[in-house]
């Protein structure tokens, strides 16, 4: 347990955030559990509320690390989570593939959109795509904040640069190297774009002023899955807590909870729940 200790401490010193609350009942006999997901869930504010019905139903005492996803799928990769809640379809899969994942389940999804400023400079609520709305800003050089982390999102943006045929360059595009929340304020204050997950922009709506100016390419689309670290490979791993975890967060009572989060509050749910659907049928997941 040295390296998976370390690497709390490391963490903490680092700045990750690192949240705990204690709980009860669970049959892996109440040991730590290690939670790698994104900025996004952590931002929204859904851990919030998952994280103390899970542990008022498990006795595990979840320690959650937020980062990108990319640095999510690393840690557990490398045996430092126990379980993963993560966007990032591709890098997940190849996750699966070497072998490092014991089940992957489908969780939910919202969509990433594009925001900016009020006046949109760039045009780019015209746009025919994704694409065609990052061509636009690249074009006339606004300004650009990319998170720039390996996130889900980070991902997600340099396959639209890809799909625009653009390789972004220049004082217009900066990388902030932070969550999406912090991403957020940064292009408030530059009064610049940047591409962001629906939940977490509704979240912090209030405190932002930009709008969101392109959505509904279905390029957009941002999918979440649960993924248990494979102790066979990774012989730390809590797998007991990690598998109710995995199982908690695909029951019917939680899908419900994500489905109202943010309803009351917003008018919409941040997140759409999808356990139990077929993600290889298009129809099934937006």
């Amino acid at each position: 347990m040295a390296g998976r200790t370390w690497f709390r401490g490391a963490a903490l010193i680092a700045g990750v955030s690192l949240a705990a609350v204690a709980g009860m009942a669970c049959s892996s006999g109440g040991e730590e559990l290690i939670l790698a997901t994104t900025t996004s869930t952590q931002d929204s504010g859904l851990l919030d509320v998952l994280i103390p019905d899970f542990e008022d139903q498990y006795d595990c005492d979840v320690k959650t690390i937020s980062v990108g996803s990319g640095e999510a799928i690393r840690l557990g990769s490398e045996g430092e989570a126990d379980v993963l809640l993560v966007h990032s379809p591709k890098a997940e899969e190849e996750f699966m593939t070497a072998g490092n994942g014991e089940s992957r389940e489908l969780v939910m999804h919202n969509d990433f959109v594009v925001v900016g400023p009020a006046d949109d400079p760039a045009g780019i609520a015209e746009a025919e795509s994704a694409a065609d709305a990052l061509a636009l800003i690249a074009e006339g050089e606004e300004t650009f904040l990319s998170r720039g982390d390996e996130s889900g999102t980070h991902t997600k943006e340099l396959g639209l640069w890809t799909a625009a045929e653009i390789e972004p360059a220049g004082s217009w595009y900066q990388e902030t190297g932070q969550g999406m929340g912090a991403t957020l304020n940064v292009t408030t204050e530059k009064q610049g774009y940047t591409l962001t997950d629906r939940g977490t922009y509704l979240s912090q709506r209030e405190n932002l002023d930009l709008e969101v100016l392109y959505e509904g390419d279905t390029a957009l689309n941002n999918i979440y899955h649960v993924i248990v670290v494979d102790p066979e490979k990774h012989s730390e791993v809590n797998a007991g807590c990690a598998r109710d975890f995995s199982a908690f967060m695909t029951a019917a009572d939680t899908q419900a909870t994500i489905g109202e989060f943010g309803v009351e509050e917003f008018g919409e749910p941040l997140f759409i729940p999808d356990a139990g659907k077929d993600a290889a049928t298009p129809s099934a997941v937006p």
